[in-house]
């Protein structure tokens, strides 16, 4: 195995753990309606890191076990996320990467919650549509304020630098100012 392919490896066990970890360890704000997740700031390091992909699905799917909707959150909620994750490794832009965690947030879980409170009953579509409108702005704050800023630090840190594909790294750094250039 190559070196880089264990540091990918290690890395989405990391952030399994560590997304599990602050989903459960704040559950008034992980699985109410108006959901805060902190761990979601963790859904843009797909931007910077292959391996976590993996380890966002894994650590959403361990953390929603805890969830009241149940079954369903556990599938459908880390297919959101792993869904998401696999969008944001496809961009090339950094200020898009929280962008596919929000939107499918926004419109699976949205549904989701919505089935639990209306079934598919005359006011799923209603329901949908707050519940989805309360998720995204859970998920903006998250992902928008805090994930930006993960994302930006951890480009920046030294050791983390030598993991981070070349490609990836170059679109973090700020263009330079024509005056400045020589």
């Amino acid at each position: 195995m190559k070196r880089n392919a264990i540091y990918q490896l290690c890395i989405g066990a990391m952030i399994a753990a560590l997304y599990a970890v602050l989903t459960l360890s704040l559950p008034m704000l992980s699985y109410s309606a108006v959901q805060l997740r902190f761990s979601e700031a963790l859904t843009v390091l797909p931007f910077l890191f292959p391996g976590a992909i993996p380890g966002l699905f894994l650590g959403c799917a361990i953390a929603n076990i805890a969830s009241t909707f149940g079954i369903l959150d556990v599938v459908f909620g880390s297919l959101a996320t792993l869904l998401a994750a696999v969008w944001t490794s496809k961009l090339k832009n950094p200020w898009l990467a929280p962008l596919p965690p929000v939107i499918c947030n926004m419109v699976i879980i949205g549904a989701e919650i919505a089935w639990f409170e209306t079934g598919l009953g005359p006011g799923f579509f209603a329901a949908w549509l707050w519940n989805g409108l309360t998720v995204g702005i859970g998920e903006l704050a998250a992902c928008y304020v805090l994930g930006m800023i993960l994302l930006y630090v951890l480009g920046n840190i030294p050791a983390l630098r030598r993991v981070i594909p070349a490609g990836r790294l170059a679109l973090l750094r700020r263009p330079e100012r024509a005056e400045h250039r020589a």
